[in-house]
């Protein structure tokens, strides 16, 4: 980083920007520092931080800086009359900056069994819920990242006041490309289209007939054509039978006469 010395007096101020200032003058309140800058820089005691205990509420300024030091500051906001300072290092994901949609690089920082939290750089780090790790099914994390993987994720959601941020890694993976017959298009309802059965009718095959069928037809044929012959037969023999018994009758009955 450049020094207050070496730096622009018309640079463009914007949050989160690094110098290393010098301490000009020190109060109750805080420090004026300097940056470079056109307008007064101020850091408010709150905002400064003792490094060798960083956790502490620092009360006297004075035990951590003195007129004359060189320290490290951020831009905490620049207004019209002033710029505000810290020593605190921002985060570098603010909850403002965060919106659905976003893709983001992170770091994995914990494994669940529901899924993996990833280090984003902002105040907590964001939840890859295993549904969401990879199209494929993943029933462990572990099978897809471990503790420590550099991963690209995109934001779902947001709860800024859960302080929650939903993300996904397969959103930004292709899509597995779908077997043929999952590709058909389903009918009405949502039921899959029935396959088509071909149905094959087999036609009949009828045997070339055998000798003796040959000649079994041939006979009954014969017998066939016989059948009004002997029906004229019959009509000749009943004629006759009749008119024997009328002989006899006629017979009889002319004998009785001469008795």
């Amino acid at each position: 980083m450049d020094s207050p010395t070496e730096q622009s007096t018309d640079l463009a101020l914007k949050p989160k920007q690094k110098f290393e200032g010098k301490v000009l003058k020190t109060s109750l309140q805080g420090a004026l520092i300097d940056i470079n800058s056109t307008l007064p820089a101020f850091l408010h005691i709150s905002q400064v931080l003792n490094p060798e205990k960083s956790e502490e509420i620092v009360k006297n300024i004075d035990e951590v800086i003195k007129v004359g030091d060189t320290i490290t500051v951020w831009v905490k906001r620049v207004l019209k009359d002033h710029v505000e300072l810290t020593m605190k290092e921002p985060l570098a994901l603010d909850w403002r900056e965060i919106t659905p949609g976003m893709v983001l690089k992170g770091k994995v920082s914990r494994l669940e069994t529901f899924g993996a939290f990833v280090e984003l750089g902002a105040e907590r780090p964001g939840l890859v819920h295993v549904s969401e790790l990879s199209h494929n099914y993943v029933k462990l994390p572990s099978e897809v990242v471990k503790v420590g993987d550099e991963v690209e994720v995109k934001v779902l959601d947001l709860d800024k006041r859960k302080k929650q941020i939903k993300l996904s890694m397969k959103a930004l993976q292709e899509e597995p490309e779908q077997a043929a017959d999952d590709k058909k298009p389903a009918r009405k309802g949502g039921k899959p289209a029935k396959k088509e059965v071909e149905v094959v009718v087999e036609e009949e095959v009828i045997a070339d007939p055998t000798f003796m069928e040959i000649a079994l037809r041939q006979a009954m044929d014969r017998a066939e054509k016989r059948k009004p012959q002997n029906q004229g037969r019959l009509k000749k023999t009943y004629s006759a039978d009749s008119e024997t018994e009328d002989i006899f009758e006629r017979t009889m009955r002319s004998k009785q006469s001469r008795d």
